[in-house]
């Protein structure tokens, strides 16, 4: 895992993280987001939204209610 010094100021419920571009780099190498995978599911998430296979939602727990 890369080495990664992050400065986090926060105020009420905002948190701010201040990178340079060599590190955030580094952080999107370790979390895998170069990775051919997680690539090609951005292009398809691009392509589905398009479609409008998507849609929005204001909070993770709308996910969890069921479909009647």
């Amino acid at each position: 895992m890369a080495d990664v010094d992050i400065h986090v100021s926060s105020a009420k419920k905002e948190y701010v993280v201040t990178l340079d571009a060599n590190r955030f780099e580094r952080l999107a190498a370790t979390f895998g987001f170069f990775n051919l995978d997680f690539l090609k599911s951005l292009n398809q998430a691009e392509r589905d939204i398009k479609k409008g296979k998507a849609r929005e939602i204001s909070s993770l727990k709308e996910l969890r209610k069921k479909k009647v």
